[in-house]
């Protein structure tokens, strides 16, 4: 009997991270779909320091492990009509590799593109949008501990013979990446608010800025029925009760002042730590540890290369641009993470946060661009060839349109000119993007897809009732 069946694939490469990460995922769709419905595939072949090897090879990978599963289907008698892919963490931008290769071998003209969604996935990549030598420090460090993904999740690399980052290939709007992921109906990201110490909000929600610095402080408003861990994509926040009465004293601006710089100073106490300790105690063994997994890493993209691992991956070199073709150490790489605070392009007013100094923006081509009393979103653009904010706000969950009318607009971070490349072309395509507030647990990032079964984990299975309730179309 012939089954008529959708393809479910789960794509998992967390860095260090294993298929069972996603169990949970598979168990509460199994729930609402049986087998004759809904085939879930959860792809194994870059688990653990596998993920090291860069975007590229665990793309090919995957998108040969999902051509062998609907071969084998086929052979068992199913016939399998749709195909929905979802990501956690780096698996979405591997999945986003994936299926452009899955679409220049024509599968996307087989099989009907439904569900896209990410979980807490890097699309602009984790450099983090700091000024100066605390950047600079962390940014180049971190690249170089996790081997070809770390080069390309900083955007150090320089992909094949396109002089540019993986992650501009990417999302160039003319690669086959980019019209993979527009064939799909429904394209959706989830991402945590606070304590995500791997992937922050802005690159999670592919956004400009940051719309929630101090939740707490904020009357956010939330999805009925989902409250209090999904927030509104529309509208972000209520209006705040203004009682004078209960208001605190304003206090003086000198002392204010001192306070925040104290504040500053304790909160990169974490990062000043972890330089001595990486430099005095700990260096020789971190660098071990990452000298052998690069070296590993290395020896199997050069196997790879060479057709020496048993699968000839040669058939999936294809041209990328459209118009040619027809723990331990990841503990420490996420708490120091989580120790940058992100610095800013300027506020509405024109002021660099923090520094009460007015700054010009630049266009590439040298020329200032000033900005408008309206904020960030009316500048000139950074990019010459660029609708900076225009196709964010043609999306119905952008960022900057959700914020109720009375909050004031937020600083523009401080991102590369090839990042705010990215963002304005994954938006121009289209996402629901519901942000996530997890506040029972400080590793969100685990806890938005319940990655083990955890008590304080349970906010997460709010964040998949939602998702399959919300997005996932079958």
């Amino acid at each position: 009997m012939t089954s008529r069946a959708n393809l479910r694939s789960f794509r998992l490469a967390r860095l260090w991270g294993n298929p069972h990460n996603l169990d949970y995922l598979a168990s509460a769709l199994r729930e609402r779909y049986s087998e004759d419905r809904l085939v879930i595939l959860a792809v194994k072949r870059n688990a653990g320091s596998f993920t090291y090897d860069g975007i590229e090879l665990g793309g090919e990978r995957v998108a040969h492990e999902i051509e062998e599963t609907l071969e084998k289907l086929a052979a068992r008698g199913y016939n399998i009509k749709k195909l929905s892919m979802v990501g956690y963490s780096l698996g979405g931008l591997v999945a986003r590799y994936a299926l452009g290769l899955l679409d220049s071998r024509g599968w996307l003209d087989k099989l009907e593109p439904v569900n896209f969604t990410t979980f807490v996935s890097p699309h602009v990549g984790v450099r983090t949008p700091l000024k100066g030598i605390h950047n600079h420090m962390w940014n180049v460090l971190g690249a170089r501990t996790v081997s070809m993904s770390g080069r390309q999740l900083f955007m150090i690399d320089s992909f094949r013979d396109t002089g540019k980052p993986l992650l501009s290939v990417l999302a160039d709007p003319d690669s086959i990446f980019m019209r993979a992921l527009a064939k799909f109906k429904h394209r959706s990201v989830y991402a945590n608010i606070v304590n995500d110490r791997t992937t922050a909000y802005y690159t999670t929600a592919i956004s400009k800025v940051d719309l929630f610095e101090e939740p707490e402080k904020m009357n956010l408003n939330y999805v009925k029925g989902y409250e209090p861990v999904i927030v509104d994509p529309d509208m972000h926040v209520l209006p705040q009760e203004e009682d004078d009465e209960a208001k605190p004293k304003e206090l003086p601006s000198a002392f204010r002042r001192t306070c925040r710089q104290c504040v500053r100073i304790l909160a990169k106490l974490p990062f000043w730590i972890f330089i001595w300790i990486f430099l005095a105690i700990g260096s020789i063994l971190f660098l071990l540890n990452s000298v052998v997994q690069t070296v590993r890493s290395h020896q199997r993209i050069r196997l790879h290369e060479e057709g020496k691992t048993g699968v000839v991956f040669g058939g999936y070199r294809v041209p990328l641009i459209v118009q040619d073709v027809r723990d331990a150490v990841e503990e420490v790489i996420e708490n120091v993470n989580a120790t940058q605070d992100p610095d800013y392009v300027s506020d509405s007013n024109g002021e660099t946060a923090g520094k009460g100094k007015p700054r010009k923006r630049s266009s590439p081509s040298g020329k200032p661009a000033v900005l408008s009393a309206d904020g960030p979103d009316e500048a000139t653009p950074l990019m010459e060839d660029s609708s900076m904010d225009k196709a964010e706000n043609r999306t119905s969950s952008s960022p900057h349109t959700a914020v109720h009318k009375s909050s004031k607009e937020p600083p523009t971070l401080a991102l590369t000119p090839a990042q705010f490349a990215i963002i304005d072309s994954l938006n121009a395509i289209g996402f629901r993007k519901y942000p996530v507030y997890i506040h029972k647990d400080k590793h969100s990032h685990a806890a938005i897809i319940v990655r083990v079964p955890k008590k304080s984990f349970e906010e997460g299975k709010i964040v998949v009732k939602h998702w399959l309730d919300n997005e996932f179309k079958i």
